[in-house]
């Protein structure tokens, strides 16, 4: 019995192979869209003069 069977490496392969593909479409279908979504722009505060 070897540490690594052939049926858990064949899962971990097709595994990254369903991940990568999917991670393909969701970067290729409007991801940008998506992220401006989930993280706005950053603003800058405007300057406020020192109180004495």
């Amino acid at each position: 019995m070897g540490l690594f069977q052939a049926d858990l490496i064949r899962s971990f392969a097709v595994g990254f192979v369903l991940g990568a593909i999917g991670l393909f479409v969701a970067m290729g279908s409007g991801a940008e869209d998506m992220g401006n979504a989930m993280v706005p722009h950053a603003v800058a505060a405007p300057a406020q003069p020192d109180q004495p």
